[in-house]
């Protein structure tokens, strides 16, 4: 059975995802080169702060941009968020970068199938959560971005491959991703307002979740497999 209705439009398919390929390789080693500090919350937070009036706008672009071409642990954006706008705003910008980033993530994947994500995600985590991102459905989901430790902005790639509609995607990537965010910002804001205990005893919790994550990450999938 052929996917496509001429050998044409397989052709330009085809020459369309390469080029989307090549954009993205091109970002990401961009990013790499020029935006390290992507991956520092001290140099973050100086170069968001550089903007003024217009640092949320900065972060927000910035969130976005890392969870399509530089996934990297959420505690670091999260941080700084709080440190720069409080716990509330802080969240609220956080969200709303994840939101857009996962939206694209979730729209590439669909846009441009399998080959495209097979390019994008690491073939460990491809392997590890392909059958479970399929069978698992939004419960699944919701709860691997609801507990710290699975990589959830690289499950963003293999989620767009499902047929859940993309709306109801968004929607469990945000509510999921809320609780952790609120307190990553809550631990950021506690430091800009020499809160240290406050700060200490959030990170803690964060630290006992991501690892608990971590080590039951396996069980948790099949648990999930099974319902």
């Amino acid at each position: 059975m052929n996917v496509f209705a001429s050998r044409r439009e397989g052709l330009r398919f085809a020459v369309a995802t390469a080029a989307v390929l090549a954009a993205f390789g091109g970002l990401v080693l961009l990013v790499r080169a020029h935006l390290p500090f992507l991956t520092n919350g001290a140099e973050m937070r100086a170069f968001v702060a550089r903007f003024g009036v217009l640092a949320p706008l900065v972060f927000v672009a910035i969130q976005a941009l890392q969870v399509v071409v530089a996934p990297i642990p959420g505690q670091v954006t999260g941080f700084v968020s709080g440190y720069l706008f409080g716990a509330i705003m802080g969240t609220v910008y956080s969200l709303v970068g994840l939101t857009i980033g996962s939206f694209v993530a979730f729209w590439l994947s669909r846009r441009f199938g399998r080959p495209f994500v097979e390019q994008v995600i690491h073939e460990d985590l491809l392997g590890t959560f392909d059958a479970f991102v399929a069978e698992a459905g939004l419960l699944g989901l919701f709860v691997v971005f609801l507990v710290p430790g699975p990589p959830d902005d690289a499950i963003c790639f293999l989620a767009g491959l499902t047929d859940i509609d993309l709306w109801k995607l968004v929607v469990v990537a945000f509510v999921g991703r809320t609780p952790a965010y609120l307190l990553v910002n809550l631990s950021g804001a506690s430091v800009a307002e020499n809160d240290l205990v406050v700060a200490a005893l959030v990170v803690a919790v964060l630290a006992i979740a991501g690892l608990w994550g971590t080590l039951n990450r396996d069980r948790i999938l099949e648990y999930l497999q099974t319902r």
